[in-house]
């Protein structure tokens, strides 16, 4: 398995991205992929919310793109293909952040796993079923930190 470069548009992620604002998900700009590369799936963690890994974005068969769009509508019909899960706030699609204004900052994690194939996921997928589509089809993986305030 090879390193994937990971970036976001700075190290933290503005209003538009939380409950603050339009609530939509981040761009992700990527590189370089591997030309066997099939598709991408995206998993976004806020390990400051409860149960310490909790899911805000799990997104799959995204085609092999440099750079992930922002905004990615749940439904899949947005500037590239894209299957979402249900992520642990029990929504599917991005699920802005919205720390409390007591809170100190959280660490989103970012995950980017660059695929050989093309998961088999239904709408609404479960983060346990899209570990499982991607066992064994990992060409690459990457990650970054986003800060919320």
């Amino acid at each position: 398995m090879n390193d994937l470069a990971v970036r976001l548009d700075g190290a933290e992620l503005g209003d538009q991205h939380t409950c603050r604002g339009a609530g939509l998900s981040p761009r992700i700009r990527l590189g370089p992929l591997d030309p066997r590369v099939r598709s991408l799936a995206v998993v976004v963690i806020d390990p400051f919310e409860p149960g310490c890994s909790f899911a805000l974005w799990l997104a799959a068969g995204i085609p092999p793109v440099p750079l992930i769009p922002p905004g990615l509508p749940p439904g899949g019909d947005g500037p590239v293909p894209v299957v979402t899960g249900t992520g642990d706030g029990g929504r599917r699609g991005w699920q802005p952040p919205c720390p409390r204004p007591d809170d100190p900052p959280h660490q989103l994690t970012v995950k980017v796993y660059a695929l050989d194939d093309v998961p088999a996921l239904s709408p609404g997928f479960t983060r346990a079923e899209l570990n499982d589509a991607m066992r064994g089809h990992i060409l690459q993986f990457g990650s970054t930190i986003a800060l919320v305030r």
